[in-house]
């Protein structure tokens, strides 16, 4: 037999709903939370391989939180050959999560991106190892070289159509070096030389 249609009676079904709801998708998360965590750890490490030069330690089981960013040291027979930069920048569509390896010396030898929310087929290209931004970058120290877009007076050719997402990239890499230069005590930025 249906209950008759009153505000009490509505009220209660609602409530009812809401609380099904909530133990389901507080059980799901529950579910999931580790397989994310695993899969994040996963992405981080792949990303530290892939912006180092070799090494023989496990650079995520030391990391260290440096101002906006965290920073993994990689050696090889207990010398630094390189330490990774996990930094967030914003880009068009979002945040960027990107990884910055530099050499002791500040040199940058590779970047990746982790996570991103970049329009398809344009800013997304920012994680094709071959677009502009990420070839030009390596190669160079940040205290020497004005990471800018060409676009507004630097040394880097953006991606085509892209400019904001070429520009969050070289942020985030500036980004990067500044956590890097607070962790190791490196040449800060020529602030001259680079515009902001």
């Amino acid at each position: 037999m249906a209950r008759p249609s009153t505000f009490k009676n509505m009220v209660l079904a609602l409530v009812l709903i809401c609380i099904v709801c909530s133990t389901l998708l507080g059980a799901v998360h529950t579910l999931t939370e580790s397989k994310i965590e695993q899969t994040k750890a996963a992405k981080a490490k792949a990303a530290i391989a892939a912006v180092l030069p070799e090494f023989d330690n496990d650079p995520s089981e030391n990391a260290a939180k440096v101002g906006i960013g965290e920073i993994y040291t990689a050696t090889l027979d207990s010398v630094p050959v390189g330490y990774a930069v996990k930094v967030k920048t914003s880009g068009f569509g979002g945040a960027i999560t990107m990884m910055v390896g530099f050499l002791p010396d500040g040199t940058i030898y590779n970047t990746d991106v982790i996570e991103h929310s970049e329009t398809p087929g344009l800013g997304a290209k920012i994680t094709d190892p071959q677009c502009n931004p990420r070839i030009q970058v390596c190669g160079k120290n940040p205290a020497s070289t004005n990471l800018t877009v060409s676009k507004d007076g630097g040394e880097i050719d953006g991606i085509t159509a892209s400019t904001i997402t070429s520009r969050a990239f070289l942020k985030g890499v500036v980004s990067a070096y500044d956590v890097f230069v607070e962790f190791t005590g490196a040449q800060p930025l020529n602030t001259t030389e680079v515009n902001e």
